[in-house]
C-alpha cells in the first residue's frame, strides 16, 4: 500500500514478492548465471572486451551513394551493370570555379595553369574542361585547340571570348551561358576512389585550388561522387566518436546525479558501455560495414541497454534500502524486473525484424545489425548489473539507513508520479475517450505524410559538395546524372546506320525533355563534325573516336562496342519532382523503341533509380510499421497472457509515432528514409516504459487491491526509473544533432522526440486506459460469475 508522511512524501510500505509465473518464460534467469561466480565472470568479460576491440578494428565504411537502393530489383541490377560498363560518373570529381571576372585574361591564364596542374595530381586519369574544346577541323587534319598558347589582347581578346562563349561543345556544358561559371571534370583512377588514397588525392586538389586560384577572387569548390563519398566517410568516422563520448557522458552524468554514489553510477552506466563495445565488436567480426544508418547503432545500443540497466539498478537499490543484502537484492531485481527487460528487448527486436520487409539491402542490414545488438545488449545488461552490484556495493546496512531518509531526488519524482496517477485514475473512462479521439486525429494527419528523398540529404550539408552542386543546379542545369542506356541487338555494329540513327533519336529525345540538360553522347561529336568539318561520314567519326583518350571514349561507348550511353544532367531536387521527368522521358522513348526494334533502351542513373524507388520503398517501410503495431501488441498480450494488456499497450504505442509524424507534417518534412526508420525503431524502444509499468501493475493486481490503488502503486514504484531512463534515451539519441549528415540529424531528433512522447503516453494515456480496461474486464467477469465479484474502486470512475 501507499502512505504519506507529514511532509506529504509518498513512500512504499514494503518490497513485493516476485511472481510465480514469468512473462519472459524464465529467460531472465540468464542474468543469474554470471553472478554465481562474479570474479570469473569479470575475467571472461575482459577477454570478450579485448576480442571486441579487435573486432571494431575490422569494421569498414560503406560510403556508396547508391547504398539505399541496393537491392535485387531489375532497375538496380540495370544501374549496377551501367556503372560497371560506363564508370565515369562514379569516379568524376567536379571542380566548380565561379566569379564575375572568370573570363578576364589574367584569371583565364591562371585557370588554365590550374587545369594543367590538375592533370599531374597522383591518381588522376584525365580531365575535361573548357580548354579541351577544339576549333573547326580542316580537311584531313586534327582540329587545333580552341585556346591558343598565347591569349590575344585588347579588342582581339574580347572577340576571342565571344567565340569561346558560343562554342557548341562547352556552352551550357562546361561554361555557363553568362560566362561566370566553369566546370572541370576530373576523372580519378577507380582504385584510388575505393581506397584510403582518396583523401590524399582530394587534399592535393584542394591545395592546388588555393595555390593557383587563391589571389584571383574566384570561388572554387568540389563536388561529384568521390568528393561526396569522402565527406560521408569523414562524417561517419567523426560522428561515431561524437556519439560514443556524448552518449556515455549523458548516461553517467544522469546516473551520478540521481544515485549520488559512484558505485551505483558504475552499476547502471558501465553495462551499457560494455554492451556497445561487445555489439560493435561482434558486428566487426561479422563483417558489417559502417554506413549512414549503422553509424547510429552506438546511441541505439546505449538506449536499449541503459533503459533496462537503470530499471534493474533502481529495483536493486529499493531492495537494499528495504534492508535486503546485496546478493538477495540483485537476485530479486533480476527475477522481478528481468522479465520486463527481456520483453522490452523482444519488442525492440521485432522493430528491427520489421525492417527486413524493406527492398533496400542497406535497411535490411541495419535491421540485422540492430537485432544482433539487441540480443548482445540484453545478455550484457542482465549479467553485468548483478555482477557489478555484488562486487561494488559495500556496507548494505549503512547504505539503507543513509538513503532511507535522504533520497530527495527520487522522492521528488515519486511525488510527481503519484500526483499524476491520482488524477488519471479519477476519471479513467473520460481520459481514455479523450486519448482515443486525440490519437485518432493525429493518425489522420500522419496518413497524409508524403514520401520524400533528396540526394543532398545523404551528404554532409556543411561541406563543399552540396554547395558546389547547388551552383551547378543554378548555372548548368544540375550536377546529377540521368542516363539512357542503349544496348545493341546481337551482331549490330556501333557504326551501323541503324545504330547511329538510334543514338541520334535517343539523344534528340533526351535534350528535348524539360528538366534535363547538358546532354552528351556519341551524337554530340557526330553533330559537331557535321557542322564544323562538313563531314558526316562514318570513316571520319571512327577516326576521331580512335584518337580521343580511352577514358573519355568509355564515358559513352562500352569497351566491347555493344552499348552506349546518352547522358544528361538534372538538378538535385526532391524525388517527387524528378520522378515526373523520368517517367515522361521514358514514355517519350517508346517512339524510339518502336522505330528501332531489338535495341534495348532504358532510363537509368542514380537520379532515376532514386526517383523511381524511393517513394515505393518508404511506403513499404511505413506499411511495415503498421503491421508492427499489431505484431507487438499480440506479442505483449501473449507474454502477459492477457487480452487486457494487449489492448492497453496499443494507444500508448501508437501515440509517439503519430505525434512525431504530425510534427514532420507541420515542418513540411514528409516521410524520409531516416524518419520512417526512426519511427519504426522508436516504436519498439518506446514501449519499454509501457512494458515495465504493465509488469509492475501485474504484480500489484492482487486479490483485495482495487485497480486504482494498483495503478497508483505501480506508478510510484516505476515512475522515477521510467522518467530517468527516458531522459537518458532522449539524450543518447539527440547527440546525433551534432552530425554533419542531415539524414542522421533527422533520425536523432525525431527518435529523441518519440522517446519523450512515449513517456507522455505512458503517464497520461496508459494509466487511465489500463485502469478502464481492467475495471471493465472485472465487471464483465462479475456479470458472468456473480458468485465471484471483483473488488470495486472507492473512487469515481
Amino acid at each position: 500500500m501507499l502512505e504519506k508522511n507529514s511532509d506529504n512524501e509518498v513512500h512504499v510500505e514494503k518490497v513485493e514478492q516476485r511472481p510465480t509465473a514469468s512473462i519472459a518464460f524464465g529467460l531472465e534467469r540468464i542474468g543469474l548465471i554470471a553472478v554465481q561466480a562474479p570474479i570469473l565472470s569479470c575475467l571472461i568479460l575482459v577477454a570478450l572486451v579485448i576480442g571486441a576491440i579487435f573486432g571494431i578494428q575490422r569494421i569498414k565504411i560503406d560510403d556508396s551513394l547508391s547504398q539505399l537502393f541496393r537491392s535485387n530489383s531489375k532497375e538496380y541490377r540495370q544501374y549496377e551493370s551501367e556503372i560497371k560498363r560506363f564508370p565515369a560518373t562514379e569516379f568524376d570529381v567536379l571542380v566548380v570555379v565561379e566569379g564575375k571576372k572568370l573570363l578576364a585574361r589574367n584569371n583565364l591564364e591562371k585557370l588554365r595553369d590550374f587545369v594543367t596542374d590538375l592533370q599531374l595530381v597522383e591518381g588522376t586519369r584525365g580531365l575535361i574542361s573548357l580548354f579541351s574544346a577544339r576549333q573547326a577541323p580542316a580537311p584531313g587534319k586534327f582540329p587545333a585547340a580552341l585556346f591558343p598558347s598565347e591569349l590575344p589582347q585588347g579588342a582581339d581578346y574580347d572577340k576571342f571570348i565571344d567565340t569561346v562563349k558560343s562554342n557548341e561543345l562547352i556552352r551550357g556544358k562546361l561554361l555557363s551561358e553568362d560566362g561566370t561559371l566553369a566546370l572541370i571534370v576530373l576523372s580519378l583512377e577507380p582504385d584510388v576512389v575505393a581506397s584510403n588514397k582518396l583523401g590524399k588525392t582530394i587534399g592535393d586538389i584542394r591545395k592546388l585550388m588555393k595555390e593557383d586560384l587563391g589571389d584571383t577572387g574566384l570561388n572554387a569548390e568540389l563536388s561529384g561522387v568521390p568528393v561526396m563519398q569522402l565527406e560521408i566517410r569523414n562524417a561517419v568516422e567523426r560522428d561515431g566518436l561524437t556519439y560514443n563520448i556524448l552518449g556515455i557522458l549523458a548516461g553517467c552524468i544522469i546516473a551520478i546525479i540521481f544515485f549520488r554514489k559512484i558505485s551505483f553510477m558504475v552499476i547502471a552506466a558501465f553495462p551499457p558501455i560494455i554492451a556497445i563495445l561487445l555489439a560493435l565488436g561482434g558486428l566487426g567480426w561479422a563483417n558489417f560495414s559502417l554506413n549512414m544508418f549503422l553509424n547510429v547503432m552506438t546511441p541505439l545500443i546505449m538506449v536499449i541497454s541503459f533503459s533496462d540497466s537503470m530499471q534493474l539498478t533502481f529495483a536493486a537499490r529499493d531492495r537494499l534500502i528495504a534492508g535486503q543484502d546485496k546478493y538477495t537484492a540483485f537476485r530479486n531485481a533480476v527475477l522481478v524486473v528481468g522479465p520486463a527487460c527481456v520483453l522490452t528487448h523482444g519488442t525492440a527486436g521485432i522493430s528491427f525484424i520489421a525492417l527486413q520487409f524493406s527492398d533496400s539491402d542497406l535497411i535490411r542490414k541495419f535491421g540485422e545489425a540492430g537485432l544482433a545488438a539487441t540480443i548482445i545488449a540484453l545478455i550484457a545488461v542482465l549479467s553485468l548489473v548483478p555482477v557489478f552490484g555484488v562486487l561494488l556495493v559495500r556496507n548494505e546496512q549503512t547504505f539503507a539507513v543513509k538513503f532511507r531518509s535522504a533520497d530527495a531526488g527520487v522522492q521528488m519524482l515519486r511525488n510527481f508520479c503519484y500526483w499524476i496517477a491520482v488524477r488519471m485514475v479519477s476519471r479513467p473512462g473520460l481520459y481514455s475517450l479523450i486519448a482515443v479521439l486525440f490519437v485518432g486525429s493525429l493518425g489522420v494527419v500522419y496518413a497524409n505524410l508524403q514520401p520524400r528523398y533528396r540526394l543532398a540529404d545523404q551528404v554532409p550539408d556543411k561541406q563543399q559538395a552540396v554547395a558546389a552542386s547547388s551552383r551547378l543546379d543554378a548555372k548548368l542545369t544540375g550536377a546529377n546524372a540521368i542516363d539512357v542506356l542503349i544496348e545493341f541487338p546481337k551482331g549490330a555494329s556501333l557504326y551501323g546506320p541503324d545504330t547511329l540513327q538510334t543514338i541520334a533519336d535517343v539523344h534528340s529525345t533526351v535534350e528535348k525533355q524539360a528538366g534535363v540538360g547538358n546532354v552528351w553522347s556519341l551524337e554530340t561529336l557526330r553533330r559537331w563534325l557535321a557542322e564544323k568539318a562538313g563531314s558526316s561520314d562514318v570513316a571520319t567519326l571512327k577516326e576521331y573516336v580512335s584518337v580521343i583518350p580511352k577514358y573519355l571514349v568509355q564515358r559513352f561507348i562500352d569497351a566491347n562496342q555493344d552499348a552506349v550511353v546518352v547522358s544528361g544532367r538534372v538538378p538535385d531536387l526532391d524525388s517527387s519532382q524528378i520522378l515526373p521527368v523520368v517517367e515522361k522521358l521514358d514514355h517519350a522513348l517508346d517512339a524510339v523503341r518502336t522505330a528501332h526494334p531489338g535495341y534495348e533502351i532504358a532510363v537509368t542513373g542514380l537520379s532515376a533509380i532514386a526517383a523511381r524507388n524511393s517513394a515505393n520503398m518508404i511506403e513499404k517501410l511505413n506499411r511495415g510499421l503498421t503491421v508492427e503495431f499489431a505484431l507487438v501488441a499480440v506479442f505483449i498480450g501473449l507474454a502477459f497472457r492477457s487480452v487486457v494488456v494487449m489492448f492497453s499497450c496499443i494507444l500508448p504505442g501508437i501515440f509517439p509515432v503519430v505525434m512525431s509524424g504530425t510534427v514532420l507534417w507541420l515542418l513540411g518534412e514528409g516521410l524520409q528514409f531516416a524518419s520512417v526508420v526512426a519511427l519504426t525503431v522508436s516504436f519498439g524502444l518506446g514501449l519499454s516504459a509501457t512494458i515495465h509499468f504493465l509488469n509492475r501493475l501485474r504484480l500489484e493486481s492482487k486479490p483485495g487491491v482495487t485497480p486504482d490503488i494498483a495503478v497508483e502503486r505501480a506508478t510510484v514504484l516505476m515512475g522515477p526509473a521510467l522518467i530517468l531512463t527516458t531522459v537518458v534515451l532522449a539524450c543518447g539519441l539527440v547527440v546525433t544533432v551534432f552530425s554533419a549528415l542531415p539524414s542522421l540529424r533527422l533520425f536523432g531528433w525525431l527518435s529523441a522526440f518519440s522517446m519523450v512522447c512515449a513517456l507522455v503516453a505512458d503517464l497520461f494515456i496508459l494509466r487511465p486506459t489500463s485502469m478502464f480496461l481492467i475495471t471493465l474486464s472485472q465487471r464483465i467477469r462479475g456479470m458472468m460469475h456473480p458468485a465471484e465479484p471483483a473488488p470495486q474502486s472507492d473512487k469515481n470512475g
